[in-house]
């Protein structure tokens, strides 16, 4: 089976139009005269992103949830919203109820899609579509040398919640009903150098943001927020879900959000992340790839 990685490689080899970012952002980028539209789509699969026991209402919350921070990344706020739908399950009222929850909540209507059936599991996609706030667009590449990184809040609360709605016993909401820092991602839009959401973990996501950016981004492990136990520390940077805003700004700019200073942007070196000093690349499992 192709890997995540090289099929994405291949698409990039497709996607020459300019607002698609050369497929290496969160969002594609779309000018039309003097507004630029955010286009983004994320899948959801029975089993993989969430488990078959799952309340449905849950499960079409984190769907448009994961699509709003995607769309928070860029300083954007939401349009609308197309769904895509699995017909399969005797609960599709449930799943109704949660969608219409969370359209509301972020008010984003919803526009269209499709619905199919037939599928052995479950696949949900949403595609969300923004207006930008802020011209230019952020974007993963802006990081520039001597920049502060910083994360927007603690990690490991997604994992903490997965972990008890599997074990059926404690805290889930994390898990089930992550937020998307919307107002946090508009406010940073005109400051950051470069940003993104924290959806496959700190270290794999950083990873990214630095070969986007052409630089090595050095993270102090312990000046990261975590909600873990500490001996739990380097699991909640490789966990994803938690929906964290990651960004570069200028070590001297006054954020107009609380965030977290955990590292600094260097020149480019042989790897693009220095943990703790020690030098760590996508090869090194550093969080969630489809495989």
């Amino acid at each position: 089976m192709t890997s995540e990685l090289s099929f994405i490689a291949a698409l990039r080899r497709i996607a020459m139009h300019p607002a698609a970012r050369g497929l290496a952002d969160d969002a594609a980028v779309l000018s039309l005269g003097g507004e630029a539209l955010v286009l983004t789509h994320d899948v959801l699969v029975e089993g993989v992103h969430y488990l078959a026991s799952q309340d449905p209402a849950d499960v079409a919350w984190k769907l448009v949830a994961t699509n709003m921070s995607d769309l928070a990344a860029k300083g954007a706020e939401p349009i609308g919203v197309l769904l895509g739908y699995t017909l399969q399950r005797d609960d599709d009222e449930r799943f109704l109820a949660g969608l219409a929850e969370a359209l509301a909540h972020y008010r984003a209507p919803l526009l269209g899609g499709d619905t199919v059936s037939g599928a052995p599991a479950q696949v949900l996609g949403l595609t969300a579509i923004g207006r930008a706030t802020y011209r230019p667009v952020p974007s993963r590449s802006g990081a520039r040398i001597g920049d502060a990184l910083y994360v927007s809040g603690p990690l490991g609360a997604a994992m903490l919640g997965y972990e008890a709605l599997r074990d059926g016993a404690g805290d889930t909401l994390a898990y089930r009903r992550p937020r998307a820092l919307l107002g946090e991602g508009r406010a940073l839009a005109p400051l950051v150098s470069a940003m993104m959401d924290v959806s496959d973990g700190l270290l794999l996501d950083a990873a990214r943001l630095a070969h986007a950016s052409d630089v090595t981004l050095a993270i102090e492990s312990s000046t990261v927020p975590i909600t873990t136990p500490e001996p739990r520390r380097y699991e909640a940077l490789r966990w994803g879900d938690d929906y964290q805003l990651l960004f570069t700004a200028p070590a001297s700019a006054a954020l107009p959000v609380k965030a977290h200073r955990i590292g600094e942007v260097l020149a480019p070196g042989p790897a693009p992340l220095l943990l703790d000093g020690a030098p760590l690349s996508e090869a090194d499992g550093l969080g969630y790839e489809h495989r």
